[in-house]
């Protein structure tokens, strides 16, 4: 068995699963299945969740469903592991709005993507983000993922924005080694440094990220830990021969758009329906046979 190994001190760290909404052939959310998933990782050692992620499909959420499901699941984990809600939006007023439903709602923390299709400037990304931390009463992790957005946090607005009170970390997405490692220099011990990329997640924590918000640990919760704590551990040996094992399943969830892939994992492994909401669509025929042969190969325990 992979040994267990304790984590730095920052608020949020770990695997962090961002985890898929579960939906009814109806196109409703699914509770029932989105308890099993909640218990899927309480059974095995995930670090955190996030709620209502890109990965959980939030586009196509109301603020009624954003509401009920954090409730949910907050209820479900009762403050075993921290739950994070995803509440950034292209508006500042929107964002602002949607951060105090989650914090009505029990999460521990805001994760706010930067304004996608606008493209601000790095000042008015500083700005954003002030405002929305000044007016939130928890904490606020910053997510940048340009591929999705077309808009770059620049490390510098990272350390700049690191200085206030309630921004206590960064989901960073560019999967390059510089980005970790001038974050890592510019921000303080206890901000939280995450990865983004589960590709590259080890390499970034053995440089010095605290976790991962992970798409892979939908899928393979225990191993996305391990691999956490052995690469924090700087065990190298460990984390490599983790990561390894992981590597086919992170390549099957990018051969189409996630949630796509994810959530057929997911109902190949009988915890979720296979219903997703316009405009994404159910995996194809011709992709589903790569998913079933990775979960055979990756033997991922459901228990």
């Amino acid at each position: 068995m992979t040994p267990i190994f304790l984590l730095s001190n920052p608020m949020f760290n770990g695997s962090i699963a961002a985890l898929v909404t579960p939906f009814t052939d109806q196109g409703e959310i699914d509770f029932e299945a989105l308890d099993v998933l909640v218990d899927f990782h309480l059974k095995n050692a995930t670090d955190g969740l996030v709620i209502a992620g890109t990965t959980g499909e939030s586009p196509a959420l109301s603020r009624a469903e954003f509401a009920a499901m954090l409730r949910r699941v907050v209820d479900k984990t009762d403050g075993r592991i921290p739950v994070l809600a995803g509440t950034g939006s292209a508006s500042t007023k929107a964002t602002i709005e949607q951060t105090a439903v989650a914090e009505e709602h029990g999460a521990d923390g805001a994760l706010v993507v930067t304004p996608y299709y606008v493209r601000p400037p790095q000042s008015g990304l500083r700005a954003h983000f002030t405002a929305v931390a000044d007016a939130s009463g928890i904490p606020v992790v910053l997510y940048n993922v340009p591929s999705r957005t077309g808009v770059d946090l620049l490390p510098a607005t990272v350390e700049a924005l690191s200085g206030h009170d309630r921004i206590v970390g960064v989901k960073e997405a560019v999967p390059d080694a510089a980005r970790i490692e001038a974050l890592s220099a510019r921000c303080g011990p206890d901000f939280s440094i995450l990865s983004g990329d589960d590709g590259s997640c080890m390499d970034a924590i053995l440089l010095g990220a605290d976790g991962v918000i992970s798409v892979a640990a939908n899928v393979a919760p225990r191993l996305m830990h391990d691999l956490c704590m052995a690469a924090a551990a700087d065990d190298r040996q460990i984390a490599g021969q983790l990561n390894l094992r992981l590597k086919p399943l992170f390549d099957v969830l990018m051969i189409e758009t996630n949630p796509i892939p994810v959530k057929w994992a997911l109902f190949e492994m009988g915890l979720i329906g296979s219903t997703v909401r316009l405009p994404l669509i159910r995996l194809g025929e011709k992709l589903r046979e790569p998913v079933r042969k990775c979960l055979a190969e990756l033997q991922s325990p459901i228990v």
